[in-house]
Order: C-alpha cells, then sequence, then structure tokens
C-alpha cells in the first residue's frame, strides 16, 4: 500500500516536472526569453531523472529525458535531420565526470582511449549543408530531428563559407554553434537601450535571436560568428577520429575552436576543465562548460546514444554565476538623449573571478517589476558574464527598513525638470544642454558604430567640454592642431598635453570621418529611439538629411519599421533649434550628408516617373520589379511621398497602401505592372 502511495506522489510529482520543463524549453528555445536560470533548470532535469530512475514504469517516450528540447518555428519552414542532433548528458563535478568515463569504459571493454575536450560554446546549435562544395541549407537544431531552415540568415555570417574549393564529398554536413562575442553583446544592447528597445539577457539569447530575424538584413548588422564543432555525416570517406576530422574542416576553410585539446586520458580532461573554470574570463564570448568526446569515431558509433543523448561524450558545467549582496543605494546616471538611468550600487561581491560593485536597474518600471528596495539583499548575476544586473530581492531577508524608489523630479546634473511621456519606460531631463546630455552625445557620435573618429575618447572629450572647445558634435571639425596638442588630459596619477602628433592623427581621422554614409551620420546625431538599423531604414528612404529635416511624421511612418514614436522623435529632433544648428555645422565642415545614389536613366519610356512597390509580387521579388523599372528609366523608391506617380499594388500590401489612397496615388495591379513593363520594353 505505501509503494502505491509513493508510485502515485511520483507520478504527479513526474507530470509536474515534465510541464515546467516543456514551459521552460518554450521561453528558452523557442521565444529566447528564459524566466529562470541554468542551474535552476538543471535542477529539474535532475529531480526528473532521479524519479524516473527509481519508477523506470513512469518514463514516456515524450518525456524530456528521452528527447531533445525545442520546437522549430514554421515561419522559417522545417528541415528534417538527416542525422538526428543530440543534446548532451551533464557532469556538474569530477565525480560526474569520471562516472561518465566508467560507464563509457565498460562499454568499450577497455578505458584506454584518447579524448577531445572542446569549451561549450553558449550560443545556438546548428547544422550546415554544402553540396558539390557550396553551402546549400542551414538549419537551427530545433527539437533535435526538425529545425528551423534560417539558410538566408546564416549566409550573412563571414565566418561561414559559401563556397568550398577544396576536394570534398559531394554532400556533407557540419554542426556548429553560432555565437556572439561580449563586446558586441555590449554595444548591441547599448544600442537597444538607445532605442528604448527590451535588452537582451546575455549573448545567447541575442545570438538566437539574431538569427530569428525574418529579416536577413538585420541578422547581417549583428556581430555574429560560429565555430564548427564536429562533421555531422558525409557521403563519402572521412577522417577516422574526431580530431582528424576538426584539422580536417579547418582545411577546408571552416572557423575551429583553437582552444580545443586532445586528452589521452580521463585524468588529462579532468586537469582541463578544472583550468577552464578558471580562464574562462579570458574569452570574448560566452562559454558555460567543457565537453568532452570520445575521438575515436568507430567507437563512438558502437557506444550510440541513450534516449536524447550520446554515450560517447559528456558537457563538464561550470557552477552558476550569481551571487547575493546588500543593495546599498540606487543611483542615476543620464544619457545622451537625456534619459535618467537608475544604477544598483552594491556592497561589493565576488562574481565570477571579478569584483562587482555597481549593476544595472534599466529603468524604473523594471525596478517595480521586480520590487527592488534599497536596503534589500539582492541577487546579482553576471548576464553573459559581462554586465552585472539585480535579478531579484530576497523576500524572506527583509527587515521592513527597506525603502522604495522614485525617479528624481530633477535631473541630477543640471537640476531641470524630469519628464516622463506616456507609453514610455524612461523619464528625460528637459534640458537639452544639460552638461551630462552633451558628454554623452559627443562620445556616442565619435563612436565606432557612428562616425568612428578613433582618438577622441572619454577622456578626451571630457577635457574638449571643460575647455569650452566645443558645445556639441558639430564644433569637432572647427578643432585646430594648436588647440588639441595644448589640451590636457586629466590622468590617475598627473595631467598630461595631447601632443602635436596624437593632435594630427585625431584631425586626419576627423577628415576620413566626413566621408561616412548617411547612415552612419543620422545614427550619430543621437536621435532619440534611432539605432543603426533605423538609421538605415531612414537613410534608405529619404537619401539625405535635408529631405529626413523636411519629413512629415506621415512621411516618416511610411517607410516599413517606423512606427508613430520614432516618426514624433525624428520630427522633434529637426524641429529644434539648436540640433538644426548642429547639422548645419557639419554641413559647413564638408561632413557628407546625402546619399550617392546610382542616378535613374535620364532616357528611356519611364524618364520622370516615380514607383512604390508593396507586397508581395508573383512573378519577380520586389528587388527584380525595382531593376526593370530603372532599366525603363524611372526610379523606384521605398516610401510613397506626394510625388509618387504609381504604387505597385502585390499580395498583403502594408501601410503604403492606405498611404497612396490619401495622395490619390495611381495604383497597378501585379497584371497592370506586367503590361506597362511589356508595353515599354518594346518601345
Amino acid at each position: 500500500m505505501e509503494e502505491e502511495r509513493d508510485l502515485q506522489a511520483a507520478k504527479l510529482r513526474v507530470e509536474e516536472l515534465r510541464a515546467l520543463i516543456s514551459h521552460h524549453d518554450y521561453r528558452y528555445y523557442s521565444l529566447d526569453s528564459p524566466e529562470i536560470s541554468d542551474a535552476e533548470y538543471d535542477d529539474l532535469m535532475r529531480e526528473l531523472r532521479r524519479l524516473e530512475e527509481q519508477f523506470p514504469q513512469l518514463i514516456t517516450p515524450d518525456s524530456p529525458t528521452q528527447r531533445v528540447s525545442g520546437q522549430p518555428i514554421e515561419a522559417f519552414g522545417i528541415v528534417e535531420h538527416r542525422l538526428p542532433l543530440l543534446s548532451l548528458a551533464n557532469a556538474f563535478n569530477e565525480e560526474d565526470l569520471r562516472a561518465w568515463h566508467r560507464r563509457a569504459s565498460a562499454l568499450a571493454d577497455s578505458d584506454d582511449f584518447p579524448l577531445v575536450c572542446e569549451p561549450k560554446m553558449d550560443g545556438l546549435a546548428v547544422a550546415l549543408v554544402y553540396e558539390n562544395g557550396s553551402f546549400a541549407q542551414g538549419a537551427t537544431r530545433g527539437d533535435g530531428r526538425n529545425g528551423e531552415n534560417i539558410t538566408e540568415n546564416l549566409r550573412t555570417i563571414r565566418s561561414i563559407p559559401l563556397r568550398i574549393t577544396k576536394p570534398t564529398p559531394p554532400r556533407f554536413e557540419v554542426r556548429g554553434e553560432v555565437y556572439m562575442t561580449k563586446r558586441g553583446f555590449e554595444r548591441l544592447n547599448e544600442e537597444r537601450a538607445d532605442e528604448s528597445l527590451p535588452l537582451f539577457a546575455n549573448p545567447r539569447n541575442a545570438a538566437a535571436g539574431s538569427l530569428r530575424q525574418l529579416d536577413a538584413r538585420i541578422t547581417a548588422r549583428r556581430p555574429l560568428d560560429i565555430f564548427i564543432y564536429a562533421l555531422g555525416w558525409a557521403d563519402g570517406p572521412t577522417p577516422s577520429t574526431h580530431w582528424e576530422t576538426l584539422q580536417w574542416l579547418a582545411s577546408l576553410g571552416f572557423r575551429i575552436n583553437p582552444d580545443n585539446e586532445r586528452a589521452p586520458g580521463i585524468d588529462d580532461a579532468v586537469r582541463l576543465c578544472a583550468a577552464w573554470q578558471e580562464r574562462r574570463e579570458s574569452l570574448d564570448y560566452e562559454i558555460d562548460g567543457l565537453v568532452t568526446k570520445i575521438d575515436d569515431l568507430a567507437l563512438q558509433e558502437r557506444l550510440g546514444a541513450v534516449g536524447r543523448e550520446p554515450r560517447w561524450a559528456i558537457a563538464y558545467k561550470f557552477p552558476p554565476r550569481q551571487a547575493t549582496t546588500k543593495l546599498l543605494d540606487i543611483g542615476v546616471n543620464v544619457g545622451r538623449t537625456g534619459s535618467l538611468n537608475p544604477y544598483a550600487v552594491l556592497e561589493p561581491v565576488r562574481i565570477g573571478g571579478t569584483t562587482v560593485k555597481l549593476a544595472t536597474l534599466h529603468n524604473e518600471d523594471d525596478i517595480r517589476r521586480k520590487d527592488v528596495r534599497v536596503g534589500d539583499t539582492v541577487i546579482v548575476q553576471r548576464a553573459g558574464d559581462v554586465i552585472p544586473q539585480v535579478v531579484g530581492p530576497v523576500l524572506s531577508l527583509r527587515t521592513g527598513a527597506e525603502r522604495e524608489f522614485r525617479i528624481p523630479e530633477k535631473c541630477p546634473v543640471c537640476g531641470a525638470p524630469v519628464l516622463r511621456l506616456e507609453g514610455e519606460a524612461m523619464s528625460y531631463c528637459t534640458n537639452t544642454a544639460c552638461p551630462a546630455q552633451a558628454f554623452r552625445q559627443l562620445t556616442h557620435f565619435v563612436s565606432r558604430g557612428a562616425m568612428d573618429i578613433e582618438g577622441i575618447g572619454e577622456s578626451l572629450a571630457a577635457a574638449l567640454l571643460k575647455a569650452e572647445l566645443v558645445a556639441d558634435p558639430g564644433d569637432l571639425y572647427r578643432l585646430t592642431k594648436e588647440q588639441l596638442a595644448e589640451l590636457m588630459l586629466e590622468g590617475e596619477k598627473q595631467a598630461r598635453k595631447v601632443g602635436e602628433a596624437t593632435a594630427q592623427k585625431i584631425l586626419d581621422e576627423m577628415a576620413a570621418s566626413k566621408e561616412r554614409p548617411l547612415a552612419r551620420v543620422i545614427f550619430a546625431l543621437g536621435i532619440r529611439h534611432v539605432g543603426s538599423e533605423i538609421a538605415e531604414r531612414l537613410a534608405e528612404a529619404f537619401g539625405s538629411i535635408d529631405a529626413l529635416a523636411a519629413a512629415s511624421e506621415e512621411d516618416l511612418t511610411a517607410v516599413p519599421t517606423i512606427g508613430p514614436k520614432i516618426a514624433a522623435s525624428v520630427r522633434a529632433y529637426f524641429d529644434d533649434e539648436r540640433n538644426r544648428r548642429i547639422v548645419e555645422k557639419l554641413r559647413a565642415a564638408g561632413v557628407r550628408l546625402a546619399e550617392e545614389r546610382p542616378e535613374a536613366a535620364k532616357e528611356g519610356p519611364l524618364a520622370g516617373q516615380a514607383f512604390v512597390v508593396t507586397g508581395t509580387l508573383s512573378s519577380m521579388s520586389r528587388a527584380e520589379a525595382e531593376e526593370r523599372i530603372r532599366s525603363l528609366g524611372g526610379t523606384a523608391g521605398s516610401a510613397v511621398t506626394r510625388k509618387t506617380d504609381y504604387l505597385v499594388v502585390g499580395d498583403s500590401p502594408g501601410s503604403k497602401l492606405r498611404k497612396a489612397e490619401e495622395y490619390g496615388t495611381k495604383m497597378l495591379s501585379e497584371k497592370e505592372f506586367l503590361k506597362l513593363l511589356r508595353q515599354n520594353e518594346r518601345a
């Protein structure tokens, strides 16, 4: 009777665990928005395994322990993997690792086999298929048997070879991990913060989100890279060991992790795992463990898999990167757009080998949602092991002395009133001449993603403002060599002059920056909500700063992905006299403020006629339609304006249709458009 009660209790808990794991799998793999840490997830999976081992009659084929997690997103199309992409069992300490080796040794009838140890990338696993040396198809792991077809997005990653010139099997598949560097992740989140977009929690989520963009142009702008870690299958002869296979793949042009190591035995693998736990901070990408594999491919095949996991490999997982500490205060700094950004002042705590004193709190709403109060004991994690963030309070340790945080009513730098617009997450300083805004605006203008003026860092920007040599970015181009050379920079020990050699280099950089593309100039202006991607859309749609400055909110929202919030922000920027003066200073300095577009053919039956294409055409792509228009002398734009003569309407047209109706623009169906092309191509 007691055994029956234990079984029923176990059954209920197993069902509960499976539901929880399924929910968190969906949040992690499909939404890229996990709700719990990896360590908490591993605890759930370990408990489920323990119960299934104790009550094997409860094991079902659809249990999370028997399959790979992750549901493919059908919007991309589904790819069936010829050979399943299995996930790995985890080892959390040395004994777990040695226990795996003992099991493998028993099945192999020997413990004398070499191993290969590889850093376990924290990214998104993909499978790349090559046909006759050309990259033919790329897919995510998905559920292990079916993945998402993300071929076009993977083509944007420069380290993936599109064509292999050396001899290869006619068809083969390689497997790798797409990831984002720590520096790239920080830069991306800074841009998203500037646009008031949600921040990615870590580089893994950022990489996954970037690969799942329906617009490959967005993926192309994200700092993605890949390491190939295995050969999936091949229609032809290949090396006999995993290590030799990696060297062979490297010779074909694939990017193989240079930190992979071959270990003669388990003792060597254990030492490597311990060493990498300390060395992980030295890498510019995330790893959460070390993968240990049996090198002999024939032995791998012999050992096979059990459930969702191969017997010939295991992932040694490093400890989680979280700690608890006291939240001493919540400070506020002012960003370049005037945003008031709260941050946590912490009692110093060691996390992942680094002392953390400050952490991000994003905005007031985020603080409210987490119910974080000054004086709380809080859980802090290094998001992606890079940016410390407050996860939440430890409620059980509250004493009642904690106090809630409020954004100040006046700017902490200049004392101007603070404003929070309806629907905005951030509060803003209303003084456009605020010294903090001027500093942030200047450092943003010269940054790598903007005008890329090397040599002007934070210390030099602060010195320029202090000496009153510049008041805004437009003043930079008025600086002389003498002014720069004599400028004093404050250092930790003593002040020093910039010097003539450095001054000349900076002037050369500024001269080169005048030829940056229009999109970079728009981004550099620091318009609220306009990041690099939006800046490119605006440059493409309007072609010049003058056209953009003259655009109405209606004109702006006619551009794809430009919503009312961004349109209002752009309009407000150019309505400000101070900002218009900055643009005029840039113009006077010779900064390029218009896109160099290829002129439409001056002759042709469609000369002088402006077209815009919307929706999907069945007979050709939009790019092909626009090229045929240009070949006949017409112009093809991306936004409907009062000067647009024709709107070509395909299936599922967007907001351009409504705009054309408002302006009375003549509309052509695809059939009418094709007829117009044929008539004029014969002319």
